[in-house]
């Protein structure tokens, strides 16, 4: 279940990710499968390549991507999801979400 984020942002993102652009939407998550795990972020990209040659510079496996037919993404939660929100200098979603 998602919530946190304004209907607005969701649209951004999307728009982005059409546009074959990686994309970052950060949001509040309860899913009994990662208990503890209150965000997840959803890094999208319509481009599969470009997204694939993401998750590899980032040291994550291009298999776990949600390969949803308009908006492709790929889940980053835990210590993964705060250190490449910091270092892709995204410290608003940081701060609003409490991960600092």
């Amino acid at each position: 279940m998602a919530f946190g984020i304004k209907r607005e942002e969701l649209q951004q993102w999307k728009e982005a990710v059409s546009r074959g652009e990686i994309a970052y939407l950060t949001h509040y998550w309860l899913e009994p499968r990662f208990p503890g795990v209150t965000t997840v972020t959803k890094v999208g990209c319509a481009d599969l390549d470009r997204l694939s040659k993401w998750c590899i510079q980032n040291g994550l496996s291009p298999r776990y991507i949600h390969n949803r037919s308009s908006f492709p993404h790929f889940d980053l939660i835990g210590p993964k999801q705060v250190e490449i929100l910091r270092k892709e200098g995204l410290r608003e979603q940081l701060e609003r979400f409490r991960m600092l």
